[in-house]
């Protein structure tokens, strides 16, 4: 019981911290340009986990591997962090927060389809069914309830995020097949999108300039709360849980805190249609959660 206690403890502080998450997002982004703001969070980041994994001994497994692992860490960096991030930060810099942050949660749905088209699974009924549900919360977001005019306020940035969505789930799928441990994954990943952004920052002027000190906090939270400390209390939690669908789901708290801190930090009103959009999209989710399951096993 205690076990299960602090599973759920540690499941309900990742969730916390990842619910803060789109706040901290637009609240940097008045300070540093996205690819600035994510380089300093990478770096953040790859810096805590490693001290993370010196201290419990397992940092040098990272000079174990093989040089077609390294390729495939690479591979996916290229694809998360590295363009996923700075496509998501553009699209915060440009959509208001609750429409951001909220679209971008539709990211299962599209996982069972891409599931159907990379791994050749059957799309079943219930999952159809499922996606059509999320997609009309993603409509119903981006129009405002506009259905006459079908106005989609700004097509670039809801069109980011769609494709945060889509490279996203494909890192998933590609993801679930590499074997390796989950912190030993995450950590070449940091390192090589950091690798990648460095050429991005020689490119852009003024990019070395020091940072004004609240993009700099903003970009160590944004590197320990997304990426580092929150991924270490999400695994914990699953490892500890006997019922790991039970924890898992929790994650749907996610972005409806996500809303209220929204609302009290960045002082946007949330509007009628975002928080109904949201039922929706989380509602498709929760009934495809069965093929995604057997799309994760996969």
């Amino acid at each position: 019981m205690k076990s299960q206690n602090k599973a759920l403890f540690l499941a309900l502080a990742a969730v916390l911290c990842w619910s803060t998450i789109g706040s901290a997002f637009r609240l940097s982004l008045n300070f540093l340009p996205p690819h600035r703001l994510i380089f300093y969070a990478l770096i953040t980041s790859l810096i805590f986990t490693a001290v993370y994994m010196a201290i419990n001994g397992s940092l040098f497994r990272l000079f174990s591997f093989s040089a077609k692992q390294y390729l495939y860490s690479a591979l996916t960096a290229l694809i998360n962090p590295f363009a996923y991030y700075l496509m998501l930060l553009h699209a915060y810099d440009i959509l208001p927060t609750q429409v951001a942050g909220t679209i971008n949660y539709i990211w299962p749905l599209l996982l069972v389809l891409l599931s159907a088209l990379v791994l050749k699974q059957k799309i079943s009924r219930r999952a159809i069914l499922a996606c059509f549900i999320s997609f009309s919360g993603l409509v119903l977001i981006v129009t405002r309830g506009r259905f006459d005019s079908l106005s989609f306020g700004n097509p670039l940035g809801v069109g980011l995020i769609l494709c945060c969505s889509i490279f996203f789930a494909l890192y998933w799928i590609l993801n679930m097949r590499d074997k390796r441990e989950a912190a030993d994954k995450l950590i070449l990943t940091y390192f090589f999108a950091a690798l990648y952004l460095i050429p991005v920052q020689c490119l852009l002027p003024g990019s070395w300039a020091l940072p004004p000190i609240q993009g700099f906090f903003g970009a160590v939270y944004i590197g320990i709360f997304e990426m580092g400390l929150t991924f270490i209390l999400w695994l914990k939690a699953l490892k500890l849980t006997t019922n790991t669908a039970r924890i898992s789901n929790l994650v749907f708290l996610s972005p409806f805190i996500s809303l209220f801190f929204i609302s009290i930090f960045v002082g946007e009103q949330i509007a009628f249609t975002t928080f109904a959009g949201l039922i929706l999209i989380v509602m498709g989710i929760i009934l495809s959660q069965t093929r995604v399951n057997k799309a994760s096993d996969a």
